[in-house]
């Protein structure tokens, strides 16, 4: 059985160690390129169809719009399918306590009945929030193995943080 590494990940203008920064690559997509590296998993990006503003106040604006009406946005594609994997890697920032709505999208596209599901999310001090319970919620059928939270701002430094997590996540 293989592994799938999917996630959701923003560049351009993120709030990131108290300032609006400029992100060629979005932090979680950095987490899920080490996770990749030292795994050697499948990598999907999900990706709503309709993207974000690049700037980050229309950003947030429009994803509380999309949080505040349970929006499950159009992805642009997915997965041929799931059946070959056992293990998934779920990446998203925290927005707003939770996942992404995209993410939402995505985890009710798929039956994960029996797959372990391992989320891991970048934030600026706000954790994981509920997005654990969401995730049970969606996917009542899988096993949600504990989560881990990145600040996006050490993100470029959190290489051993996450292979402590992959380690202690395979007992």
């Amino acid at each position: 059985m293989a592994d799938l590494i999917a996630y959701f990940s923003r560049k351009h203008e993120n709030y990131v160690s108290g300032t609006i920064q400029n992100l060629n690559v979005g932090n979680t997509e950095v987490a899920a390129g080490i996770i990749q590296r030292l795994t050697g998993a499948d990598l999907f990006k999900i990706e709503p169809l309709q993207e974000y503003s690049k700037n980050y106040n229309e950003c947030i604006a429009q994803a509380q719009a999309d949080q505040r009406r349970d929006a499950r946005p159009e992805l642009k594609g997915y997965p041929a399918e799931t059946g070959q994997y056992n293990r998934i890697y779920l990446g998203y920032p925290n927005y707003w306590s939770t996942m992404p709505m995209a993410v939402f999208t995505f985890l009710e596209h798929f039956d994960f009945a029996g797959k372990i599901i391992l989320p891991f999310c970048t934030h600026e001090g706000s954790g994981l929030g509920s997005s654990i319970k969401d995730i049970k919620r969606l996917c009542p059928d899988s096993i949600v193995k504990k989560g881990l939270e990145i600040r996006g701002g050490n993100v470029q430094n959190s290489e051993e943080e996450i292979r402590d997590w992959i380690w202690k996540s395979q007992k």
